[in-house]
Parts: C-alpha cells; sequence; structure tokens
C-alpha cells in the first residue's frame, strides 16, 4: 500500500473531472464510507428489506436514529486506550472486546432526544446490512451501492493486507473503504443527483437535524446531519451535504452543493487537517459553478 502523503482537490462537473492537482491514487475514505453504508441501507428500505422508523429487534431505537446518530449510543472514540493502542500500531480488538470496553448497551439519552455521533452505531448499522443481504459489508456495498452507481477502482479495507502494515483498518468498526479521490466524488454525485434512491428517501437522507452553531476554523454556519450525511449552510452561503472523515495521518472530504446545480468537490490531505479539507471543497465549489 502506498503512503498517502499527498494532497489532492477533485471537482466533479456533470460526469467529468474539470478540476485536479495532486495525486488521484487510492486515499482512505475515513468516514465518508459512512455516507456509503447509509446509502446501502436505505437501498434496502427502498427494496423492503429494512424499516427506517419500525424499532429494531430488542433495541429501543430505529434505523433512522442510527443513520442519524440519535440513538442514544456511545462512541468508542472517547477511549484513552483505544488511541493509545492505535497509536502503538497494535491490532484491532475484537468487535465483542471494544463493545464491553464502551459499555455500549448502556444508553447515554434515550434515542431520539438528542444527537451524539457515534461510530458504534454505525458499528450496528453494518452488523445490520450483512445480516439481511447475507453478505460481508465489502460485498453489500458492490452489490447495493458502488456497481448500481458505476463506481470502479473501491475496495473495502477488511484487514493489513488490504491497506497498510502501519495501521490495521479493522480499527474503523464500521469499515473502511479504499479508492481513487474522483470516484468518491462521482459516487456523491451519482447518489444526491441520480436515481438509485426514490426521490421520498433522498428526501430523508438530507433532513436536516441541527448539531450546534458555527465550528471556529471550519466553514460551517449551520452544521447539521442527515442520513449519513453532514449538511448545513457555509459561512459563505452555501448548502453543502456530504461527509468529511479522518484517521491517523490523513483526512478527507466530500460534498455536494445542494442549493444550485452545481458539482461535487472532493478533498484529502495528509496530516489530518478537517478545516483544511472542507475549506478546499466549498472553494472549489464556489470558484467553478
Amino acid at each position: 500500500m502506498r503512503n498517502f502523503d499527498v494532497a489532492s482537490h477533485i471537482l466533479i462537473w456533470q460526469g467529468s473531472v474539470v478540476v485536479r492537482d495532486g495525486d488521484d491514487g487510492d486515499v482512505p475514505w475515513w468516514s465518508f464510507s459512512k455516507t456509503v453504508i447509509a446509502a446501502a441501507a436505505l437501498a434496502l428500505v427502498r427494496d423492503g428489506r429494512l424499516t427506517l422508523d419500525d424499532p429494531l429487534p430488542n433495541r429501543p431505537y430505529t434505523l433512522r436514529q442510527l443513520l442519524q446518530h440519535r440513538a442514544g449510543l456511545t462512541e468508542y472514540g472517547r477511549l484513552a486506550a483505544y488511541h493509545e493502542a492505535v497509536a502503538r500500531n497494535d491490532d484491532a480488538w475484537s468487535a465483542d472486546e471494544m463493545l464491553a470496553r464502551t459499555a455500549a448497551e448502556r444508553l447515554v439519552y434515550a434515542p431520539g432526544e438528542a444527537w451524539g455521533y457515534s461510530n458504534i452505531g454505525y458499528y450496528f448499522i453494518r452488523r445490520l446490512i450483512e445480516q439481511t443481504t447475507d453478505r460481508t459489508l465489502g460485498d453489500a456495498l458492490d452489490h447495493l451501492v458502488l456497481k448500481p452507481l458505476g463506481i470502479a477502482g473501491v475496495r473495502f479495507a477488511a484487514d493489513r493486507a488490504h491497506y497498510s502494515p502501519d495501521y490495521d483498518p479493522r480499527w474503523v468498526y464500521h469499515g473502511l473503504l479504499v479508492g481513487p479521490l474522483h470516484q468518491a466524488a462521482m459516487l456523491l454525485q451519482r447518489l444526491l443527483a441520480g436515481d438509485l434512491l426514490p426521490s421520498p428517501l433522498l428526501s430523508a437522507m438530507c433532513d436536516r437535524y441541527p448539531v450546534g452553531g458555527p465550528i471556529a476554523d471550519r466553514p460551517w454556519k449551520t452544521p447539521s446531519y442527515g442520513l449519513g450525511l453532514m449538511i448545513g449552510e457555509t459561512t459563505a452561503g452555501a448548502l453543502i451535504a456530504g461527509h468529511t472523515g479522518g484517521g491517523p495521518g490523513s483526512a478527507v472530504a466530500v460534498y455536494h452543493r445542494l442549493d444550485r446545480p452545481t458539482g461535487t468537490a472532493a478533498a484529502f490531505k495528509a496530516g489530518g487537517d478537517d478545516a483544511a479539507v472542507e475549506s478546499a471543497c466549498v472553494t472549489l465549489l464556489r470558484k467553478h459553478p
């Protein structure tokens, strides 16, 4: 696996890459993978195999609440031991050990009453997709989202052999996709401007739940969260939807502008700077209307 010591900026306009600099080789999609996972779950809702608003079996929360981080679940990123183990380049804990260490069965608020970003919630969505389809997550995402949208060259990082000896991708318990940056931008554009999901589900995906006020040094004026989408108005007045993600050594952002018929921007940067990649996307979408 190559080193991700690059900076890349991509703009997709009407299906073509019109702005491109840096290396567009494979990069980790980090939490943009959540957008793909959400699209897969909603495709199963479309097909009548899952429901958005019925409580899940033996659970007090719904799929919609999981997708929108409103299920009341905690977050393994709060554990110092998690970050220490990643820094040592340890192998990932088993999922059962992670759930035990975080006391994941103990809700931190009643479902639907608050918002709290939870990778554990998306791990539960992963399990739900795998159980419903009887496929591994990588196969399910390929079948439900990647192939229908014509996305190529993207792989599921199941272990170090599929990623890097320097990081065990199983630390991303909900699953990590790796692929070209322009394919991430193309995926988001085709998802939000296409017909993979029927209009009611696409509308639900973009339904905004406010999660606070402006974020210092980042381009958000009204940050909100949809279903697998970070969404809201920027300080420049644009309404965007997509996702930012980061992990050891890098950050990625992929955003589509919702308030005018424009393209989709993506940015990747070594060093893990969320503000830099988000601002790069906003700048691209403003400069190339």
